[in-house]
């Protein structure tokens, strides 16, 4: 097995040489966006390098700790910046599943991320008082597309693409592989993933999801189940990994747009399956800032899209909802 970073193990089945295709399948291993990533795909060519510039080149759009990247410049307001065809994309995503969760997915969180230490910059002391004045920052009604630029109501406000920017990735990977031919791929970065074909053995690949357990180091944690997927992709979101314990308090890192707050409920975990991995990261994102009986009813609602909930049950063990396309997925 080899474990990710968040939710997910990738189960690596070994195959005997007299079994083994005759394109090998190849294994690539790296890092970025402060995370890993791992690419498993068949072909005779490695395509290790071009998907590091690849990746290089989405780093230096979308990621908030890279100073020069255009999402920071965006945020400094610098007028020189031209939007390039990443940001665009995650920011015409980004407005449209804004609209779609009723606000529950929201990039202009950023200020209020950087405020309880979960973004680029330094926590600040918070106070109600200081809640209060970012949320006037927060709202993606408060900007806008216009002839190429964003233009804000305020200087101040900020965007933070972390919870749609690596399912992006993924998808942009994925693409890539595509346009090559390649067939048969599983793309992973940072426990979010899409897959294409067949594994080694000629079956779906199959990928393990973690029991949401408070800070476990990777090579403790539980399997909660195990699904076998193709020509989707899978997202998870939960706040049992990135946290902190203050004055016994407990602050998870998905902070409540509409409320500034990070979020405190029973549901500990959502993975979402769909068509593509930046709408299943997004959505991931939403449903837990809107808590286990608003998610339940919003994803119900799409068409294409599938949901599973682990959450604390009144007898204070886990609690699991699945939906119907989802259970189809579990084979153990």
């Amino acid at each position: 097995m080899r474990r990710l970073l968040f939710g997910f193990t990738i189960l690596v089945i070994s195959v005997l040489g007299a079994c083994a295709p005759k394109t090998v399948y190849r294994d690539n291993l790296g890092s970025v966006f402060g995370t890993t990533y791992s690419l498993i795909y068949q072909s005779p060519i490695d395509y290790h390098q071009e998907v590091r510039e690849l990746l290089a080149s989405f780093n230096s759009s979308l990621s908030t700790f890279d100073t020069g990247s255009v999402i920071s410049r965006i945020n400094r307001n610098d007028t020189g910046v031209v939007p390039d065809s990443f940001f665009l994309k995650v920011f015409n995503t980004g407005i449209r599943i804004y609209r779609q969760t009723d606000g529950a997915f929201d990039m202009t969180v950023a200020p209020l991320v950087n405020a309880w230490g979960f973004g680029f910059s330094n926590k600040d002391s918070v106070s109600a008082q200081l809640i209060d004045s970012l949320m006037l920052l927060v709202g993606m009604d408060k900007l806008r597309l216009q002839d190429g630029v964003i233009v804000k109501e305020r200087p101040e406000i900020m965007l933070d693409a972390s919870a749609i920017a690596k399912g992006y990735a993924v998808d942009v990977v994925a693409e890539f592989f595509e346009s090559k031919g390649v067939e048969n791929y599983l793309v992973e970065i940072g426990g979010e993933m899409r897959s294409m074909g067949v594994n080694r053995r000629s079956e779906p690949w199959r990928v393990g999801i973690d029991k949401p357990i408070d800070g476990l180091p990777t090579e403790s944690r539980d399997l909660q189940m195990v699904i076998s997927f193709s020509g989707l992709a899978i997202a998870t979101s939960g706040n049992y990994r990135n946290f902190y314990i203050q004055d016994g308090k407990k602050f998870a890192h998905i902070i409540d747009p509409k409320t500034g707050f990070p979020v405190d409920h029973s549901l500990l975990s959502v993975s979402i399956i769909a068509q593509d991995c930046m709408t299943a990261d997004a959505y991931a994102t939403a449903c837990m800032v809107m808590g286990l009986n608003r998610a339940r009813e919003f994803v119900e609602g799409i068409k294409g899209v599938e949901a599973c909930f682990i959450f604390h049950s009144d007898e204070d063990e886990y609690g699991l909802y699945m939906t119907e396309g989802f259970k189809s997925l579990v084979i153990e």
